[in-house]
């Protein structure tokens, strides 16, 4: 995936949270869900760093340099590191975000499989990710050709993801998902609901095993 487009329009990036406001709190209060209150977090794929200031996250990795600038600005340590090759020791974290990202990494199983890698024993992983297969999801197909962020992207179902965990011995796998009209027409907070299917952002909550992580 190419990231000179990340590079380039790294402040209409950033504007999109500002003129979709609800769409990003609406995606926030679903994140919130399983941000843990307390230990370590750390996100991979930091962007400009709006999905880590509202949980006190202040360690991110990103590849993009001018997006990784605005996320220093806010306060976050960041790294610049590809997702499949993580510049940090085994067990480091307590919990690992990551917010549509999946989509755009060259190989989403050897990240997550780092991803467990520096989490510590009985530590979380948490990914919001746009459901591929979802009503909206179907829809948006189109849109995403024509969009310069989107158009290199590769989309996967909340179920080709859920089976990546469980090869990884990820367990505890829990589910909620928001955003159920088209973003233009959110105008306020939308509903969280348990499970996926029906809504375009979907957020997965897994745990590691604390006996597998010691073997």
């Amino acid at each position: 995936m190419e990231m000179n487009v990340f590079e380039k329009f790294a402040l209409e990036y950033d504007d999109w949270f500002e003129t979709h406001t609800w769409v990003y709190q609406s995606e926030v209060e679903a994140v919130r869900k399983f941000i843990p209150e307390t230990g370590e977090g750390i996100e991979i794929g930091v962007g400009t760093g709006r999905f880590s200031i509202p949980f006190g996250i202040k360690v991110g990795v990103e590849s993009a340099k001018a997006m990784a600038e605005i996320a220093r600005k806010r306060g976050i340590r960041v790294y610049r590191a590809k997702a499949e090759n993580l510049p940090f020791q085994d067990n480091s974290f307590d919990f690992a975000l990551m917010v549509t990202t999946l989509c755009f990494l060259e190989n989403p199983f050897q990240t997550l499989k780092e991803m467990k890698r520096i989490l510590k024993p009985c530590g979380k992983i948490i990914i919001g990710m746009l459901d591929e297969d979802s009503p909206l999801g179907k829809l948006q197909e189109e849109k995403r050709k024509v969009s310069k962020f989107y158009r290199n992207a590769k989309f996967y179902s909340v179920n080709q993801v859920l089976d990546w965990l469980k090869k990884l011995e990820f367990y505890n796998i829990r589910t909620v998902q928001t955003i159920f009209k088209n973003p233009k027409e959110v105008l306020s907070l939308e509903a969280i609901e348990e499970g996926f299917g029906k809504g375009l952002f979907v957020v997965i909550s897994a745990e590691i095993n604390e006996i597998i992580k010691s073997v």
